[in-house]
């Protein structure tokens, strides 16, 4: 039972090192599969060993998809540019690919955030990474997942992620991604209530302070709460804004 390693990158230079050699050891191949990077991500993946594939970026289930048909071996584990597969998880991937039980296996995704990996409010987020060919599809629009055939097992052992290089950063994802799921819910139909704006806001705050546990992170699950209200209320303000361009059209902004 062989595995395969599946990266998508694109200018991932500071990343691409680091994930790459975190599945080295157990890896009987590493896809690397670039979407256009104007930086060294090539190159270091090339040097490390992987093999280098390019595809023009469509959206995330057609370009995983695309990747993990390039995988030779009956097991595939597919992992983000910026992420690092710890010491225990590697084991226990090991350990994975020869149970006959299970199709797929989720792993807990542990964030480092602000100088120190979160320990509640983003943890554990169990996400499923690992599984055998022919058992899985990619499905979503803007984050996608991973839909299995059969049992999914639960490793043990943290992924590591690095999602954000600042607050800006992090706060600039924020803002891109409420704009785009805005712009999934109106082609989906769904129209903006003006509920919408401050109730759903303040429960997802409150969901993420204290029902995720973000107040044991001090500041830091202050902030992330905050990101969570900031996101729910602009991806409103913008299916708002969009519902107003069928009505003004080109004179909504002068």
């Amino acid at each position: 039972m062989g595995l395969s390693v599946l990266i998508l990158t694109k200018n991932e230079e500071k990343n691409i090192k680091r994930a790459i050699e975190s599945v080295k050891p157990i890896a009987d191949e590493i896809i690397v599969l670039d979407s256009g990077s104007t930086d060294n991500t090539v190159e270091i993946a090339k040097t490390l060993g992987a093999k280098v594939f390019f595809r023009e970026f469509d959206d995330y289930p057609s370009q995983r998809d695309y990747g993990t048909s390039l995988c030779n071996n009956d097991w595939i584990f597919v992992l983000d540019a910026d992420e690092e597969v710890s010491l225990e998880l590697r084991k226990s991937i090991s350990d994975a690919i020869k149970e006959e039980s299970y199709t797929c296996f989720e792993v807990p995704r542990r964030t480092y955030y602000l100088g120190k990996y979160l320990d509640y409010v983003w943890y554990p987020e169990y996400v499923i990474r690992l599984f055998k060919k022919g058992y899985f599809k990619h499905e979503g629009k803007l984050h996608e997942k991973v839909i299995c055939e059969g049992k999914v097992g639960r490793l043990k052992g943290d992924l590591y992620h690095y999602s954000y290089k600042s607050l800006y950063h992090q706060f600039k994802k924020t803002i891109d991604y409420a704009q785009k799921m805005a712009e999934i819910l109106y082609h989906e139909g769904k129209r903006f209530r003006f509920y919408n704006l401050f109730l759903n806001p303040i429960i997802i705050f409150l969901k993420f302070y204290f029902l995720k546990r973000g107040f044991l992170e001090g500041k830091r699950g202050l902030i992330i709460s905050f990101s969570a209200f900031m996101y729910v209320f602009l991806k409103y303000a913008f299916l708002y804004e969009l519902q107003l361009k069928e009505k003004y059209k080109d004179k909504l902004w002068l």
